[in-house]
């Protein structure tokens, strides 16, 4: 192979590899280039600066090598002197290059073999960037393939200008492809690797399912009805929740479809997999008892700082309500983002009474009135002790029974045994080296700073350290399942709010901050709030 070889067959070659691997042909002519340049190189010396041009229209390639201006030449194969750059051209300055043409030259065998590395290996790696920049835009779409190979349980996928990885964890269970079997997946990665990029499909990812969903229901692709939500169990069960945004429409009509046709086009793209199309609800109570549909729901009680609610069913629904192995009260979970705890009537009813008892056992021990006075009290809804202390005495004395004395007299009590447990609190608190400022912030009780001092928080420098989520507990959700974590004062009636609001002033008297940004502070908190409220 000559380099004053076929111009016309230069061209046609770099068009032909351009068109095959779908890269821009002036990248395949600059990659001959750069191969024609490593071959003049070993001609002409690896130490020689040489550069090789290809006319992208006549195909003529020219040789040059490079050589720059310096004041005194070292090395003539890299420099020319001054005095004899200006012979050649008057306007050479010092740090300039001139360009020394170089006569044609032969290839020779290993030549031409190193040339070839060299385009093959510039060409190969245009086309991972031309593959990772055409997919990249693509993840969170569903692509068509053809199976090309199973290896260990992992199916790659031919997808006509990439190949995909559907991982075995990715795969609908008990689902068998072969080679040649035609795949539909969702891109949910693709990175950029050592070896190319690395395309990541799933079959088994929730907005697979959304995807299926937008392509079989015009409503969904046209944004009419949304799909808030979607909780899968792949390959046996799924939950998603829909809403319309034109009150004319039915969201689950439309998703079912004319005798159920557009459902099952998506169940049968899933294996059969069987879903519920459930309504979305603002109103959170609203929409757990229609995630966990087919059960029927008889009550439910929101805990809505810890994001717990318990679910009351009928006896029979018991069953039906949890599912095979939990598995609809997990989805429901999944798509709701609330804990759900499922107990029958008569479970209820138990622990309802388990609290009755303990309530008016509290009461009877804290101020010493007979049972009967103790579930009045219960039955009335008061839970603590403190409630009878604080509340307003008519609320007391309008109890069926009751007169203006007896109230009198059980707010009294009430407060002495208030007054008799800080006592109590307090001197355990200097027992455990509590510091006596820790009882200047707002809220704070004998029981907390017990319960600060059994965790060996002691001084106002320490409590400033604390964040809410220390006194108050949180909640981390992974794999559709929330997980409690209790704080400090869990078992006290705090609101997050109110312990943030705690700190704030413990670092306000540790002089962590101040009174401006106490104001600053308290403003964005009282926000938040009333943001969270409006949600609400």
């Amino acid at each position: 192979m000559a380099v004053s070889a076929n111009r016309l067959e230069l061209l046609q070659i770099a068009d032909a590899v351009a068109r095959e691997k779908v890269i821009d042909r002036e990248i395949v002519l600059a990659a001959m280039a750069d191969a024609i340049q490593k071959a003049a190189r070993s001609r002409y010396g690896s130490e020689s600066n040489i550069r090789a041009d290809i006319n992208s229209k006549t195909g003529e390639i020219r040789l040059q090598r490079l050589l720059e201006v310096v004041e005194v030449a070292e090395d003539y194969s890299t420099q020319i002197p001054l005095e004899l750059a200006r012979d050649r051209n008057p306007d050479a300055k010092l740090g300039d290059f001139i360009a020394d043409p170089l006569p044609p030259m032969d290839f020779g065998r290993i030549a031409a073999q190193s040339a070839k590395q060299v385009i093959v290996q510039k060409v190969r790696e245009a086309e991972r960037d031309r593959q990772f920049d055409e997919f990249k835009d693509r993840i969170g779409e569903i692509v068509n393939g053809t199976v090309k190979r199973v290896e260990y349980g992992n199916v790659i996928v031919d997808l006509g200008r990439g190949e995909g990885i559907i991982r075995r964890d990715e795969m609908i269970p008990r689902e068998n492809m072969r080679y040649g079997d035609r795949v539909r997946a969702y891109v949910y990665d693709v990175r950029r690797e050592q070896r190319g990029p690395q395309i990541f499909l799933s079959r088994t990812h929730p907005q697979f399912m959304v995807k299926l969903f937008t392509m079989e229901v015009p409503e969904i692709y046209d944004g009419i009805i949304q799909i808030r939500s979607v909780a899968r169990d792949p390959g046996s069960r799924a939950k998603i929740a829909v809403i319309s945004n034109d009150s004319s429409i039915d969201p689950v009509g439309a998703c079912v479809g004319m005798r159920g046709s557009r459902v099952q086009a998506v169940v049968g793209e899933l294996q059969g997999e069987k879903i519920d199309i459930i309504p979305w609800s603002q109103d959170p109570a609203s929409f757990i008892v229609n995630a966990l549909q087919p059960a029927e729901v008889a009550k439910v009680v929101l805990d809505e700082d810890a994001e717990r609610i318990e679910v009351v069913v009928p006896d029979e629904q018991l069953s039906l309500a949890i599912g095979r192995r939990g598995q609809n009260v997990r989805l429901a979970s999944q798509l709701t983002g609330w804990d759900i705890d499922i107990m029958t009537e008569a479970e209820e009813s138990e622990r309802r009474q388990k609290e009755f008892n303990e309530r008016t056992a509290l009461f009877m021990d804290a101020l010493d009135v007979d049972e009967m006075v103790g579930q009045v009290l219960a039955s009335e809804g008061f839970a603590a002790v403190e409630e009878l202390a604080y509340v307003d005495l008519d609320e007391i004395a309008s109890i069926d029974g009751f007169d203006e004395d007896t109230a009198s007299e059980l707010q009294t009590r009430a407060r002495e045994y208030l007054e008799k447990l800080e006592g109590e609190m307090d001197a355990k608190r200097k027992e455990l080296g509590v510091a006596d400022e820790l009882r200047t912030i707002d809220g704070m009780t004998g029981q907390m700073l017990v319960a600060l001092g059994e965790d060996g928080i002691k001084t106002m420098e320490d409590f400033a350290g604390c964040a809410a989520d220390d006194l108050v507990g949180w909640s981390e959700r992974k794999n559709g399942e929330t997980k409690r974590f209790e704080g400090l004062f869990s078992k006290f009636e705090l609101s997050r709010t109110e312990a943030e609001r705690m700190v704030l002033q413990a670092r306000l008297a540790a002089g962590w901050i101040t009174e401006e940004d106490l104001v600053r502070e308290e403003a964005a908190l009282e926000e938040t709030v009333e943001g969270a409220e409006e949600d609400a």
